[in-house]
């Protein structure tokens, strides 16, 4: 039985660290892309934003509408709201 506990607890550490590795790719990720968006004019932003929302809308198609909803509300928080 402890075998298997201390064997859960160290499958439990590793899944942790690839999240927290995945918490910092996504990061890094949003700080790239919120310095590229600002080197952009406001023209050039517009039209990014509307080829990223035309293919969101295609890509939502047959998705489940939370997923798509939440994949909405990030990209907009990105584009327009950028934390960086």
């Amino acid at each position: 039985m402890k075998y298997l506990i201390a064997e859960l607890l160290d499958k439990l550490a590793e899944k942790e660290v690839e999240s927290k590795e995945l918490v910092a790719q996504v990061e890094a990720l949003e700080i790239v892309v919120t310095a590229l968006l600002r080197k952009l004019g406001d023209e050039q932003r517009e039209a990014l934003s509307s080829g990223i929302s035309q293919a969101l809308a295609t890509a939502s198609d047959g998705a489940k509408p939370e997923d798509a909803s939440l994949l909405h509300s990030y990209i907009d928080k990105l584009l327009n709201h950028p934390r960086y």
